[in-house]
């Protein structure tokens, strides 16, 4: 009885000791918790702050033309960068996904005028991107050619195809009329669409799928992986497939909301949008660690940033500038959080 009564006396000394749950949700630990534990908020909070800025400096910002304008920018470059994520978490890169972008669209072109109807014209394109993507991952898994040198050549010789099959003639590209191209593009927010319903799909490939913890295991411990019977050169094979069909999707949504194709942009300029939104939004370049919600979220801010410096007149120029500071900030907080997480785990 009189061991009954210490134990009660002890619990209600240090209860009122003992923080209240509401206390240990508002302090300023348990925000540094949420932004090592959740890579996404720094890049929300800031894309809500440039959001908040220009919609201040120009009342047009809000306009539902200018949020379309914003939406069609964006959409290639989730798409893009959500199929890159599978890749940078393997630790690995796709340099060749831009021109897969602006290849696509051709071989779509040329397919159709040879007589074929242009919904298998389509489909041919993008068994030709699987073809492409599948060529990648081989030359990387067989032959041990690191993936940015086989992707950069990749990039290079599909540059130099289009050339050579275009002549350097832009065409007007098929299918920008009828129920086929509202929902490839035409329609105001067809691309943007398709982005969220791709960015979602890769997502749960991701997280949710045996798939995607093969693809997490891999990128973190590569022998390991192997060791523990996981098929660590099929994964990246079909990455780097995954990673061309969604290129060569967007490109073609794109190329049918453009109206038109022009052999001379290059495959560079393209893909490296794609790899910034997925570093902004908290993906590692060193492998094992990926978010596709972040890399949405970091292709929403590229966009409103570009959209709102040509809103208030500020040269274009300052874009890359911007862009370019905007990468330095973002990798050294996604390597000072992963060095507070780990301290964190130990």
């Amino acid at each position: 009885m009189a061991q009954a009564t210490i134990t009660s006396e002890d619990e209600s000394s240090e209860s009122p000791a003992s923080p209240t749950r509401a206390e240990r949700g508002s302090s300023p630990l348990s925000l540094l918790k949420v932004l090592v534990q959740r890579r996404e908020a720094t890049v929300v909070v800031v894309t809500v702050a440039v959001i908040v800025y220009f919609a201040i400096r120009n009342s047009s910002f809000y306009s539902v033309a200018n949020i379309i304008t914003i939406a069609q920018y964006v959409a290639p470059i989730a798409i893009l960068g959500s199929a890159q994520v599978l890749l940078l978490v393997l630790a690995e890169i796709d340099l060749s996904q831009g021109q897969v972008y602006l290849t696509a669209p051709w071989f779509v072109y040329l397919i159709w005028s040879a007589g074929v109807p242009l919904g298998w014209a389509i489909a041919a394109a993008l068994a030709c991107s699987l073809g492409i993507g599948a060529i990648n991952g081989l030359f990387l898994v067989r032959l041990g050619v690191p993936s940015l040198i086989v992707t950069l050549a990749m990039n290079y010789a599909l540059f130099g195809l289009v050339l050579v099959e275009s002549n350097a003639t832009q065409v007007n590209m098929p299918g920008t009329t009828g129920h086929l191209g509202l929902v490839l593009g035409i329609g105001s927010w067809a691309t943007i669409l398709w982005a969220v319903g791709i960015g979602a799909s890769i997502w749960v490939l991701l997280k949710k799928a045996r798939f995607g913890t093969h693809v997490t295991a891999t990128g973190g411990n590569l022998l390991g992986a192997a060791e523990a019977g996981i098929p660590v050169r099929r994964v990246k094979v079909w990455c780097f497939m995954i990673s061309a069909f969604a290129a060569g999707f967007a490109g073609i949504l794109d190329s049918i909301r453009i109206q038109s194709l022009n052999p001379g942009n290059s495959g560079l300029d393209v893909v490296l949008p794609g790899i910034v939104a997925a570093v902004i939004g908290g993906t590692a370049l060193t492998g094992g660690r990926g978010t596709v919600l972040g890399t949405l979220i970091g292709a929403v801010f590229l966009g409103v940033l570009e959209d709102g410096f040509n809103l208030i007149g500020v040269s274009a120029y300052w874009f890359y500038l911007a862009e370019g500071v905007v990468i330095l900030i973002a990798m050294a907080i996604n390597t000072q959080l992963g060095s507070l997480a780990a301290r964190t785990k130990r």
